[in-house]
């Protein structure tokens, strides 16, 4: 019996010795969070209603933020940014964004979302004839203020960055939002509230939590021409006030999802989601990962337009709807085709984050959610770039808003081409393909 004691304790020493030559020599995992201001200080054209046409707003309700946490293993280092705007940055400034961060941080990776507040500023006017120049030049100030302080909140939550802990959670809220779309059943709805919770390792606090909703933030009627970040605002205020730290909103599959909302105002509205936030933050506690692991892997995909952007007379419809600087911007950022953009992250070999570049039906977050084999799944829309609608193959047959050529110019089954690909890269990434 000695003998195999003897032996017994050799190879637990060895075992031992092994784990923490492992850990060791394992990447520590790190975050930091920051906040800046986003909100115009001079009237701009406002996004999100087409019945506004150009007019400028006239003043702010709320102040509209950018909230970054950059989360780094070893030398990768991603960056998740919620914007109170209604999409993210153009493909001018999105690249810009990116070279910026990536030589003076190391930050290869993104998700530069917003969260599709109607009430924000129109951000794809530019400084070229016919495009801005002259006739928006606030507006054009504005687009290069608006990559500066992406850029800066960026660099700031980098500098911020500690050994951190990450936990993910989610529940199905009842009551919260609603499918605006189908009208044949069975009429799907996204009601998963997701939150990722970074604790500092040396405090145990809370650096940053980022909550996942799908719901159009659409409260305030569209002839209130001031700045608001909606129910998002009040949700943020009540997560911070209730558990410390910067709380980071991102927007989900929200196509054909509307608010639920029942009578309230969207600051009672957001003050209840983020009561709730708050209650599934709480319950979970981070711990640092033994092995811990950051991939990510993005693509752009090449679908035929459904509109011909290059006809004057389709041109001249979507000018009358809108305004033509602003239509002039999107036929540019068409010019190539429709050029959506999915990125992928596994953070941990456990939790998976997807990005579109568009409005996608929340059926596409659900299905993948579904056959995806990790622990939790986080879907971010209106994310690095914006492409319109992205209804399912049933949505597009149903035909309405939001399905329809007008709006949805990519061919029917984009949105399932994406979401494979995506749950292909998930498993990828995983080392399971």
């Amino acid at each position: 019996m000695r003998h195999v004691s003897l032996l017994a304790g050799c190879v637990l020493a060895v075992l031992l010795s092994w784990n923490a030559a492992v850990r060791a020599g394992a990447a520590e995992l790190t975050a930091g969070a920051a906040t800046i201001d986003i909100t115009p200080t001079e009237p701009v054209p406002m996004w999100g209603y087409g019945s506004r046409h150009a007019a400028p707003s006239t003043g702010t309700a709320d102040p509209l933020l950018a909230k970054a946490v950059v989360v780094a293993v070893g030398e990768t280092k991603l960056a998740l940014v919620g914007l109170d705007l209604g999409r993210s940055p153009t493909e001018a400034g999105l690249a810009r964004i990116r070279a910026a961060i990536k030589a003076k941080a190391g930050i290869d990776h993104s998700f530069i979302a917003g969260s599709h507040t109607h009430h924000g500023p129109v951000v794809e006017l530019c400084d070229e004839p016919g495009r801005g120049q002259g006739r928006y030049d606030a507006a054009v100030r504005y687009a290069t203020f608006l990559e500066t302080q992406i850029e800066k909140v960026i660099l700031e939550a980098d500098q911020a960055a500690v050994p951190a802990a990450v936990a993910a959670g989610s529940e199905a809220l009842e009551g919260f939002n609603r499918n605006r779309h189908y009208k044949q059943e069975p009429i799907p709805v996204d009601r998963r509230l997701g939150v990722l919770r970074f604790d500092s390792i040396e405090t145990g606090k809370p650096l940053a939590v980022l909550v996942n909703f799908t719901a159009h933030p659409t409260s305030i009627p569209d002839d209130t021409m001031t700045f608001s970040a909606d129910y998002i605002g009040s949700l943020r205020e009540t997560l911070e006030e209730k558990l410390g730290g910067t709380a980071i909103f991102m927007q989900g599959a929200s196509g054909d999802l509307s608010t639920d909302r029942n009578g309230q105002d969207h600051r009672t509205y957001g003050a209840a989601l983020g009561r709730a936030a708050a209650e599934i933050a709480q319950s979970l506690t981070p711990t640092p990962a033994r092995r811990p692991s950051l991939k990510v892997r993005e693509e752009r995909f090449d679908f035929v337009s459904r509109v011909d952007f290059q006809n004057p007379l389709i041109v001249g419809v979507y000018s009358l709807a809108f305004f033509p600087e602003l239509v002039a911007n999107f036929v540019a950022e068409y010019a190539d085709g429709i050029r959506p953009r999915i990125t992928v992250a596994v953070l941990n070999d456990s939790i998976a984050l997807v990005g579109g570049s568009g409005e996608f039906f929340c059926q596409h977050a659900i299905r993948l959610r579904e056959r995806a084999r990790v622990d939790e799944l986080f879907f971010f829309g209106y994310c690095n770039g914006y492409h319109q609608y992205f209804p399912t193959i049933e949505a597009a047959a149903e035909g309405g808003y939001g399905a329809d050529t007008q709006v949805a110019p990519a061919e029917v089954g984009a949105g399932e081409t994406m979401m494979n690909a995506a749950l292909a890269w998930i498993y990828e990434l995983q080392g399971d393909l």
